[in-house]
């Protein structure tokens, strides 16, 4: 415990630094980027108050990962006021997106810490949710260390919403009462988002991916109805450990099963790790002082070289589209943008790099009720380009898998018309043959 007098002055500085909203928000200046944690990590209060008041202000930006709330501010006739910098689109964001008055950054999630702390992306002001304050005087930002605690430390001002819900984690997660500019203080309850539905096509996806993850594999397992049904069908196996992006409740129902132990993992053994969490009030309550899990910046858990010293990591992430040599178009229709590039890239290297390592992408081979084929021979127009054809191993639809690395632009053609939807394998052998790939 630290010395009654320390606590004393720790008390003293939080009370110092509490304030109401609005009163916080007046730490923002015409002209400054906020930088705001991923997904559940968003400080409702203080965004909310943001949008009551952004007509006050000139050229403000809020960047973020996946906005999970559409506030105010989502507004094209005030974008000259207070305008959203999307790092990755969601469904709060993807309209304002494809109208063109939100902003998009594309980059690695991996790298996004480095372009701040390079001054590349700016940083004046940290808006975030955190844990109440320890003893020591220190906030948990467990929700979403991405990108934030690089953020922290080049800020002008940093603001916490401090929240009774929201878990302290352990990790670098950690912010100091010191470094805070203004303390807000909320109750309501955390973002919660629940497991995504799953169908006979997603099922059938998950069952050939889960056949390939060996005993002692270690997960990265991204968001969406096809990794969950990977995730159902792993009950079986034996020590899994997880070294991935995002912690949500179906890598929580593997650890209730016994799945998940971390005990074979070759970085961090014995430790779960993610850089945000996203999912029910019991996935928050188990992130709770809980030192099996660890929370860290995204430059550790998604740096290739990192995440790839685990061996046997197995990556699974989903795209839109896929051409016959691999390239994969997993973050737009077109040039309409839908999501963004995200972890895709680092966890497909990371696994490239394992000993013993897979990285999956995985897509139904259909979309629009089967009236389009998501294996295409080449990416319709404009399409953002997200995993290189270099970089792709294992592609998988509900009718198999393709395996790619080490294939020649022929073969690569052959493995993927292969796992097509039957009503589109003819027309796709017809096209190869135009461009020469069969």
């Amino acid at each position: 415990m630290p010395h009654p007098t320390a606590q004393a002055r720790i008390a003293a500085l939080y009370a110092s630094k509490r304030m109401s909203a609005s009163d916080a928000v007046q730490q923002v200046r015409d002209g400054d980027f906020i930088i705001v944690p991923s997904g559940a990590g968003e400080p409702p209060t203080l965004l909310a108050e943001l949008s009551e008041q952004r007509r006050r202000f000139r050229d403000v930006k809020v960047a973020q990962i996946l906005a999970l709330r559409k506030y105010g501010y989502f507004d094209c006739d005030t974008v000259q006021h207070v305008r959203h910098v999307a790092l990755f689109f969601g469904g709060a964001s993807r309209a304002a997106g494809q109208a063109g008055w939100a902003d998009f950054i594309p980059a690695y999630f991996s790298e996004l810490p480095s372009l701040i702390e390079r001054s590349q992306i700016p940083s004046d002001v940290v808006f975030s949710l955190a844990s109440p304050m320890n003893e020591h005087g220190y906030f948990s930002l467990s929700l979403g260390a991405d990108y934030t605690m690089a953020a922290v430390q080049k800020a002008r001002a940093v603001v916490l919403e401090v929240n009774p819900n929201v878990p302290f984690a352990h990790g670098q997660c950690h912010v100091h009462v010191s470094q805070v500019a203004a303390l807000v203080e909320s109750s309501e309850p955390v973002f919660e988002v629940g497991l995504p539905k799953i169908g006979p096509v997603q099922e059938a996806i998950g069952k050939y991916v889960a056949d390939m993850i060996e005993d002692g594999s270690t997960l990265q397992i991204g968001y969406g109805g096809i990794p969950d049904a990977v995730v159902m069908q792993l009950t079986g196996k034996n020590d899994l450990g997880i070294h991935t992006e995002m912690i949500g409740d179906g890598i929580l129902n593997l650890v209730e099963a016994g799945v998940v132990t971390n005990r074979r993992k070759t970085w961090l053994p014995n430790k779960m790790v993610a850089t945000f969490a996203l999912g029910s009030k019991r996935l928050y309550d188990f992130m709770h002082h809980n030192p099996m899990l660890e929370m860290h910046p995204v430059n550790t858990t998604n740096d290739p070289y990192i995440a790839g010293q685990n061996d046997k990591l197995i990556a699974i992430n989903a795209s839109l589209q896929i051409d016959l040599l691999g390239q994969c178009g997993s973050e737009s229709i077109g040039h309409l943008p839908y999501s963004g590039t995200g972890g895709q890239v680092d966890f497909v290297r990371a696994a490239n790099r394992s000993r013993g390592g897979k990285a999956f992408i995985v897509l139904p081979s259909t979309a629009k009720d089967g009236t389009l084929s998501r294996i295409v021979p080449t990416l319709t127009a404009g399409t953002h380009v997200t995993t290189g054809k270099n970089d792709i191993n294992y592609v998988v639809t509900e009718y198999g898998v393709a395996q790619l690395r080490g294939k020649s632009a022929r073969q690569r053609a052959e493995e993927l018309i292969g796992i097509a939807h039957p009503d589109f394998r003819a027309e796709l052998r017809q096209a190869a043959a135009r461009i020469n790939l069969c």
